[in-house]
């Protein structure tokens, strides 16, 4: 591993680190553009992919065991011992792992590839967690991206971003502020949108899923708006009698690993 010349911060208060100051409350107000990503396994995703790094802020006892460090291009390395970096992040860092990255644009639906495709529709899921661990199956299932209405949680907070194992870094995210407009653009590009709900009649491994498909959830609970459903074609996923969902998350996994097996994962 070449020299990282690292840059030891001994005050919390070096503007240097300030993006990296306060970092819940900071989570709560966002960061202009700038996500954060948290512990080695969201670092490494960083790393490895295009996306632009600003700054790697470490505790300073772990930079010889992060061997992806020789692959931070010109971001600065900065270290700091654990109770410095617990001052400047505002808590116990227990990770010890910090970087900071440039959120990447949106893509729309003329960005979405030719042939077979699955494209998770989110809809008002508010839950971080959620959000992370559906595009976490978005990228284990090969999903072309991950579409979100404006009153979805945001999947470059760090926690949705940490949940994810970072794959809200690499899996493209398509924003929408109408739904109903882009299920009509995505059926203009051959895609059929389908809708998870329990009361469908149809069930999911009962179908026949189109090569191209786009997959409506809904939060748990409430569901999906009767429109949305109304505009695709509904379907369910069996359980055991006497319970009453599933979480949103795990039945993304279920839909998307469905029509993997149908169509293919991408090719690697």
């Amino acid at each position: 591993m070449p020299p990282l010349d690292p840059i030891l911060i001994s005050d919390a208060d070096d503007p240097r680190i300030a993006v990296f100051t306060a970092l819940q409350e900071r989570d709560r107000i966002g960061r202009d553009g700038v996500f954060i990503a948290e512990g080695a396994t969201v670092l490494t995703v960083l790393l490895n992919s295009a996306l632009v790094t600003d700054a790697i802020l470490i505790e300073e006892g772990r930079v010889p065991r992060l061997p992806v460090l020789a692959s931070r291009g010109n971001a600065p390395l900065y270290v700091a011992p654990q109770g410095v970096l617990d001052r400047i992040a505002g808590y116990h860092l227990h990770r010890g792992i910090l970087a900071a990255g440039r959120i990447p644009p949106a893509v729309d639906v003329a960005a979405l590839p030719a042939g077979p495709l699955r494209l998770p529709v989110l809809v008002g899921l508010s839950n971080h967690d959620n959000v992370g661990g559906i595009y976490r199956n978005a990228a284990a299932f090969g999903a072309s991206a991950v579409a979100i209405d404006a009153t979805t949680a945001n999947p470059f907070y760090r926690k949705a971003i940490r949940v994810g194992v970072g794959a809200p870094l690499i899996v493209p995210t398509l924003r929408t502020a109408d739904v109903a407009a882009l299920l009509a653009a995505l059926a203009a590009a051959g895609i059929t949108p389908y809708a998870l709900t329990p009361a469908a009649p149809a069930a999911l491994h009962e179908t026949a899923l189109a090569p191209r498909a786009a997959f409506l959830l809904g939060t748990e609970g409430p569901g999906l708006p009767d429109t949305l459903i109304a505009a695709a074609t509904p379907l369910s996923i069996a359980i055991a009698p006497g319970f009453d969902s599933l979480n949103v998350a795990t039945t993304s996994g279920i839909v998307l690993a469905a029509h993997a097996a149908q169509h293919g994962l991408p090719p690697a």
